[in-house]
């Protein structure tokens, strides 16, 4: 992997990238949802996630943490849980909705909701194996709420980073150039360049652009074809720094053949 040995800061988003869901959000919602005498179609529960996923971005940007007055991020997701179980259908009586979206939340946080991504565990172990940890720091930058250290810890993944930046802490969500400053100060590495940092995430914008955009070298983690990337995101986009999956990255970069 002598083509990373190039970098001082090497960075991973979290969703799609290092972790991804083992089942659907309808699908977990809909089963604990029975728990608690809640039965939607698990179908129409996936649909109304999404819509309410993309509704509280809209309205509620960074969980909540950005709206004024400032919005806690646990009312933020009870607002959305409220809403995806109410629009299919079976909305959570008053009584019963702090218990469900906190089991919920807590649920969230552990292995029991979350697995690897293909090739992701074998990347980091790689990396920590090859590259000196005093010489190269490794973290993840995300758009995520605090619970993001202990999903890490619950994962497993943590042994292998040197920090996690969350945008609710740092109040910036990507692809806002703060979020990555703040993860080059975390680094705590004497006179860290952009030109020093790699940055690899499945967000074409808030990944692989703004870390561009900023002086940093990036890779995409992305299984749509190039020119579907190209034709929605713009030539900016190196077809040589776009891979399927870390498994994909993983062996490009064992067999050198990257160039950054």
């Amino acid at each position: 992997m002598r083509s990373l040995n190039r970098f001082r800061l090497i960075t991973f988003d979290v969703t799609n990238t290092l972790l991804q869901f083992r089942s659907t959000p309808g699908k977990q919602y809909g089963e604990i949802g029975a728990l608690f005498g809640a039965r939607c179609d698990n179908n129409e529960l996936a649909k109304n996630f999404k819509a309410n996923w993309y509704k509280m971005n809209r309205d509620y940007p960074n969980f909540g943490r950005d709206t004024n007055p400032q919005m806690e991020w646990q009312q933020w997701w009870r607002k959305l849980i409220a809403g995806t179980f109410s629009e299919s259908g079976s909305a959570i009586p008053d009584e019963k909705l702090h218990n469900f979206t906190s089991h919920l939340i807590e649920l969230y946080k552990t292995s029991i909701c979350w697995q690897p991504c293909n090739g992701s565990v074998e990347l980091l172990q790689h990396i920590r194996k090859d590259l000196k940890p005093d010489k190269c720091k490794v973290g993840v930058i995300a758009n995520f709420d605090p619970r993001l250290p202990v999903l890490l810890q619950n994962t497993k993944l943590d042994q292998y980073l040197d920090f996690a930046v969350n945008s609710y802490e740092v109040k910036a969500e990507k692809p806002n150039a703060l979020i990555f400053h703040k993860a080059m100060e975390k680094a705590g590495l004497k006179d860290l360049k952009p030109e020093e940092c790699l940055h690899i995430g499945d967000g074409p914008t808030t990944d692989y652009l703004a870390a561009k955009e900023l002086g940093w070298h990036s890779a995409l983690v992305h299984q749509k074809s190039y020119a579907y990337l190209v034709k929605k995101y713009g030539e900016d986009i190196d077809r040589d720094h776009v891979f399927p999956s870390l498994y994909d990255f993983h062996k490009k970069i064992s067999d050198d053949a990257v160039v950054w």
